[in-house]
C-alpha cells in the first residue's frame, strides 16, 4: 500500500527549497515521490494519509549512538518511583550493579528514546559490540560508519549543536530511497532547531511508523 505522508512544511533536503504544504509518499521501504500534498493526493487517490503537524523533514541520524547505549542507562518506567525518568549516567550508573542485569532492558528504551528524537540511522565504527549493533539494526535504525565525535558528553538530541537540519540529517530525501522520515511540532527549520529534536510527533523507519507520539 502506499502512503502518504503531509505535513505543513516539508523540508526534503539536499539543498532543495523547503514545499509549503508538502509530502512525501511512500511504498514498502522506499520514497515513491515528494513534493506538494496536492499534487501527490491527486496522482495516487487510494493512497493512504497520515497528516502531521509542523514540518517534515529527513530521518536523522544519531553520532553519539554506541555511547548513549553503553554509558546511559534508561530506566524502565516501572522504576520511576525510585530511579526516575531520566537516563543515568556516572556514579548513578555505577549503583545498578553487574551490568548484565541491566544491559538488555536499558539498550530497548535507549533506542526507543532515540526513534523519539526522529532518529532513523547511527554511526558506529566496526570495533562497536556485534550484540549492540544487532539490537539496534532490529529496532529499523540504520547502522552507518563511523563519523567524527560531536566533542563532550553524549546527546540524546541529534539536533544539539546543529548550525542547520543538514548537519543532523542521515541524508536528503530521494526517489526511490531508504523512506526514513521524521516530523516535528515546529513551524520551520529555525524554530526546529531552536526546539530541538524532542518536538518530534512521529519517526518512520524505511517506511514503517516506528514512533507515533499523537
Amino acid at each position: 500500500m502506499l502512503t502518504i505522508h503531509a505535513a505543513a512544511l516539508l523540508l526534503p533536503g539536499g539543498g532543495r527549497a523547503p514545499v509549503p504544504g508538502g509530502a512525501v509518499a511512500v511504498r514498502d521501504a522506499a520514497v515513491a515521490a515528494f513534493g506538494p500534498y496536492a499534487e501527490l493526493a491527486a496522482a495516487h487517490p487510494a493512497a493512504r494519509v497520515r497528516h502531521w503537524p509542523g514540518v517534515l523533514t529527513p530521518g536523522l541520524v544519531q553520532r553519539d549512538a554506541v555511547r548513549l547505549l553503553e554509558e546511559w542507562y534508561f530506566p524502565d518506567p516501572r522504576e520511576a518511583d525510585t530511579l526516575g525518568t531520566e537516563p543515568l549516567t556516572g556514579a548513578a550508573l555505577d549503583t545498578l550493579g553487574p551490568e548484565d542485569t541491566w544491559r538488555a532492558g536499558s539498550v530497548r528504551r535507549g533506542l526507543h528514546r532515540m526513534l523519539r528524537h526522529g532518529t532513523t540511522a547511527v554511526t558506529a565504527a566496526p570495533t562497536a559490540p556485534p550484540a549492540l549493533l544487532t539490537a539496534v539494526r532490529r529496532s529499523g535504525l540504520t547502522v552507518l560508519g563511523p563519523s567524527a565525535p560531536t566533542g563532550g558528553g553524549p546527546r540524546l538530541d541529534p539536533l544539539s549543536g546543529a548550525g542547520a537540519l543538514a548537519d543532523a540529517t542521515a541524508a536528503p530525501l530521494t526517489v526511490g530511497g531508504r523512506a526514513d522520515l521524521a516530523a516535528f511540532d515546529a513551524p520551520d527549520e529555525a524554530a526546529l532547531l531552536a526546539a530541538g529534536a524532542a518536538s518530534c510527533v512521529a519517526t518512520i523507519a524505511a517506511g514503517r511508523l516506528a514512533y507515533r507520539g499523537r
